[in-house]
């Protein structure tokens, strides 16, 4: 630093007199300097210089230049800004006051008026520098300063600048835009940010206005960020009861996880704080009126607990905030409904939008959370059946895009094909408002579809209509059905709904049905796979593959036959009951051909991406590829493509889920828990669901998060009681530090998971349990039970070729204290899977943490 000032004390000569550095951050040192013409004191901010190399020096000042423009009473502005030896610099007022960090630090808790009035400045501030097309990207209480008591936002120039260079940028430097403890969820994932990511980043500096620290809190930067993608937002009146409902409501709404559940502006999260800063006025005043008059004992109090028992309710126009509001409506354009497409019958004057939500929400369901049912075919009419599930699938994907709506995936709907569950038993299991039921009937040559909505709460049936089209005419039908549940359910809701039709692909109706035919005969397949008909699912299989062909030759120019045939290529790897190396390698390889010929057609498809990334990530994983090098890079290929499809398709699971799977393996824990939240919250209803969920608790259990883990745990537990791994969680609980094992709790637990395993996979399953076991008596510090279990639970590589329990053995010496032990083990491990050295370079896991320091640990990853 002392360097640095010397420099810039030389190249600002004559200008400025520079006096002393005054603060540093992660982007800049700040020096205090007198501009000796105008005789006033400057504050100058010298850009970090592998930052300014990073961004450019043109590219930064340029849009500096820009940020200058921005004036406004609330944004603290610049004198100018230049390079001078190389550095770059930009000057600003010296500000006689402190910083909201010097306020907080000082005084812990604000009063609630004057927080909500700083942070109310701070937000008129950011609307205008909005409405000017720039997020600050870095908002914080070091980036608020008070000057006699109102807010001035600081440093709008650095991340202008950032923006327009790309955050790609930093991210090369090893440098990130924003403060672990107020970035929103989607700018630690590095997705597109607007305005509502500044909205919620703001709000967190208010709960620490409040309360005297940031809502989320932990051990490193990811675990932060981890924490603001998954869990809520601690209640403030829990620690300060004077906080009033709409001041919390507030903070709730501008940090809800998905930015599309904030104020869809900082404008409007501006007028919620004025309002609430009225409304808090006002509670003062009113109780210093109440203490003045000496009114009787016993009155209340007019804090937030007791205005909610006391104060009338009032129906606002605005919407209402957090966790407790409403159901609202936006306001979008719907396409008209082309004639002839039948007419709803309405019961009972349910068009009534008010009426049908304030309905639902006496039954606490959400009207805008919904499930389309798959529709019904007559007895007998089993060639239809294709074709109503096309229609069901198709309907979901279009309803999916509409931003208003929460819609059950397909996934989440299967279970309910077969029986006739009761509308309100579906509503509480999927968590919805609102059925779309259908039935499929064929005439002749013509189609005819019925399709009905339902309140789910109630079972009533709210409308229906009937459309009938020539079976060559099918898009038209698909369209119609889309449109005419719009139009529907604009009525139902009280708010309007666009379904844009955006069909990718094909105007051949053959080859739509040739693919539904297909998709067909893959789900028998999966039906036998299941009952141990291996050879009936690999005829099904070749089947529904040559189905495909057809349709690849009906429309050559459509990526969907080509993309499906990549995922059934990788689907008869899963179907085996044993690995085979040829077969998975001749799979594998004839997947990615597909999959690259989808590509060709569709370089952006998420569901292509997806599929590509999931064959190189399989040959990865099965040591497909032998040369390290290979290996490696195929891997790499593997996560950008489940990245591209994930910024394609935000809600693309299957992405998410692989990706978090891929993380994991690379020891980044922290992001590969964030990356199956993310597919969990997608679709909580994905095929593999209890693999997400099983990752979630395993991430949890490595950051040595004890609550995080035990919640999915439980939540796996509950939905899948079926599933062995979510008795192996329990067991592994008694593990942690602080948890008191229960041995005999435990053994049960492990006799009772091994009956859940198929018998073959008993004998190696039981092992790897055995070994668990003995990090728990390892725990509760029985030494010599634990040496007598591990020595039971050892086999050969014959019978474990992927060493897991020599891991799992490595876990339980480590618990041990055994060091020398530990390290044989994982020697062991890592010479069977050497693709694994890298990853263990990066390992977090809190059970090796002892190892880590060690030299031989060093020598094993190749550190």
């Amino acid at each position: 630093m002392a360097e640095q000032i010397d420099v810039l004390r030389e190249g600002l000569a004559g200008q400025y007199e520079v006096d002393r550095a005054i603060g540093q951050g992660g982007m800049a040192t700040v020096y205090l300097a007198r501009d000796i013409r105008h005789d006033r004191k400057v504050a100058i901010k010298v850009l970090k210089p592998e930052l300014a190399a990073s961004i450019g020096h043109e590219r930064f000042l340029r849009e500096i230049k820009l940020a200058s423009q921005l004036q406004h009473p609330n944004i603290l502005g610049f004198h100018e800004s230049g390079e001078t030896n190389n550095l770059v610099y930009y000057t600003m007022p010296f500000v006689e006051g402190e910083s909201l960090r010097d306020r907080i630090d000082k005084e812990k808790q604000l009063g609630v008026e004057e927080a909500v009035r700083i942070v109310r400045e701070a937000a008129e501030a950011l609307g205008y520098a909005h409405s000017h097309g720039i997020v600050h990207r870095d908002i914080k209480p070091e980036n608020i300063l008070l000057l006699t008591g109102h807010a001035l936002v600081a440093d709008f120039g650095i991340a202008k600048a950032v923006e327009a260079a790309g955050a790609e940028k930093l991210t090369e430097t090893g440098m990130a835009v924003g403060t672990p403890h107020y970035m929103s969820p989607e700018q630690a994932l590095g997705g597109q940010i607007d305005g509502r990511s500044d909205q919620y980043s703001l709000a967190c500096v208010l709960y620490e206005c409040l309360i005297g620290q940031t809502p989320f809190d932990g051990p490193s930067p990811m675990a932060v960020l981890a924490r603001h993608a998954m869990e809520q937002v601690p209640s403030m009146q829990v620690v300060r009861n004077a906080i009033p409902d709409s001041v919390e409501d507030i903070v709730f709404r501008a940090m809800e996880k998905t930015p599309a559940d904030r104020y869809p502006t900082m404008k409007e999260f501006a007028e919620a704080l004025e309002d609430a800063e009225a409304d808090v006025h006002v509670q003062r005043t009113a109780a210093r009126r109440a203490t003045a008059s000496q009114r009787a004992p016993g009155t209340a109090r007019n804090t937030a607990s007791t205005r909610r028992a006391t104060t009338p309710i009032q129906i606002e126009a605005r919407a209402p905030t957090g966790r407790k509001k409403a159901i609202v409506g936006g306001a979008v354009a719907l396409a008209v409904v082309a004639a002839g497409l039948g007419v709803w019958k309405f019961k009972g004057g349910a068009s009534d939008g008010t009426a049908a939500v304030a309905e639902a929400a006496d039954h606490g369901l959400d009207p805008t959370h919904l499930a389309v049912l798959y529709f019904k075919s007559p007895p007998g009419s089993d060639s239809l059946n294709y074709l109503s599930e096309g229609l069901t699938e198709a309907l979901i994907q279009e309803l999916t895009k509409v931003s208003a709506l929460k819609v059950t995936s397909s996934g989440g709907v299967s279970q309910f094909r077969q029986g006739e569950a009761t509308p309100d038993s579906i509503g509480r299991t999927l968590k919805v408002g609102t059925l779309v039921q259908g039935r499929l009937a064929q005439s002749g040559d013509r189609l005819r579809a019925t399709v009905a909505l339902i309140n789910s709460a109630t079972g009533a049936e709210i409308g229906s209509t009937t459309i009938e089209k020539p079976k060559a005419d099918l898009f038209a039908l698909q369209d119609a059905l889309a449109s005419e549940v719009s139009r529907f359910l604009r009525e139902r809701l009280g708010q309007e709904v666009t379904i844009r039709q955006s069909r990718k692909g094909t105007s051949s109706v053959p080859a739509w049905e040739t693919v539904q035919r297909a998709q067909q005969e893959a789900s028998g397949a999966e039906v036998l796979s299941a009952q141990g008909d291996s050879v009936g699912a690999a005829r099904l299989m070749d089947r529904a593959d040559s189905l495909l062909a057809a349709a690849e030759s009906l429309d050559p120019k459509w990526g969907t036959p080509p993309m499906r045939r990549g995922w059934l290529a990788f689907r008869r790897t899963r179907m085996v009951g044993s690995f085979d190396k040829f077969f998975f390698d001749e799979w594998t390889r004839k997947g990615l051909e597909h999959a690259q010929r989808a590509m060709a057609l569709a370089p952006t498809d998420a569901d292509a991406l997806e599929v590509r990334g999931t064959l190189k990530y399989w040959r990865y994983i099965n040591n497909l590829e032998p040369d390290p090098a290979t290996a490696a890079r195929i891997r790499g290929e593997a996560e950008a493509d489940f990245r591209a499809s994930v910024a394609s398709n935000p809600t693309q699971a299957g992405a998410w889920n692989s990706l978090s799977h891929l993380l994991i393996n690379k020891s980044e824990t922290a992001e590969g828990k964030l990356a199956a939240m993310r597919a969990y919250q997608a679709d909580p209803f994905l095929k593999n669901a209890n693999v997400t969920l099983w990752r979630l608790w395993a991430t949890s259990y490595d950051l040595e998060d004890p609550v995080e883990a035990k919640h999915w745990c439980e939540e796996g537990h509950n939905r899948y009681p079926k599933d062995p791994r979510f008795y192996e969680c329990q067991i592994d609980l008694y593990t942690f530090k602080g948890v008191k094992p229960d041995v005999a709790k435990a053994w049960q637990l492990l006799d009772e998971e091994m009956l859940l395993y198929p018998p073959g996979e008993r004998p190696l399953r039981t092992r790897m349990g055995q070994m668990q076991m003995a990090a728990v008596l390892a725990r509760a510090g029985m030494t010599d039970s634990a040496h007598a279990v591990i020595d039971r639970a050892r086999t050969d590589a014959s019978e474990d070729p992927t060493r897991e329990t020599v891991l799992l053995e490595a876990v339980a010496r480590a618990l041990l204290g055994e060091k020398d032990e530990a390290m044989r083990q994982l020697n062991t491990y890592v010479a069977a899977n050497p693709q694994g050295r890298e990853d263990m370079a990066h390992d977090q896991t809190w059970y090796f943490k002892e190892l880590r320091s060690d030299p031989r640990w060093k020598s094993l990853v190749g550190q």
